[in-house]
């Protein structure tokens, strides 16, 4: 498992599991063409998890 401390360091997943004490509002950011995702922001004493990793297709 690596491990992500650095500022910078990025976590990539299926499913990711995270807890702060403080979370900010939901932002729908545009992604590719018409696709749309969401963002927050973690802040105080915040933890990530990936608790499934991404299927890759070939």
């Amino acid at each position: 498992m690596t491990e992500c401390y650095e500022a910078g360091d990025a976590l990539h997943g299926y499913r990711i599991r995270a807890e702060a004490r403080k979370i900010s509002d939901p932002r729908v950011i545009a992604k590719s063409g018409r696709h749309k995702a969401q963002r927050i922001i973690l802040t105080e004493n915040a933890e990530a998890i990936i608790e499934r990793k991404l299927g890759w297709i070939k």
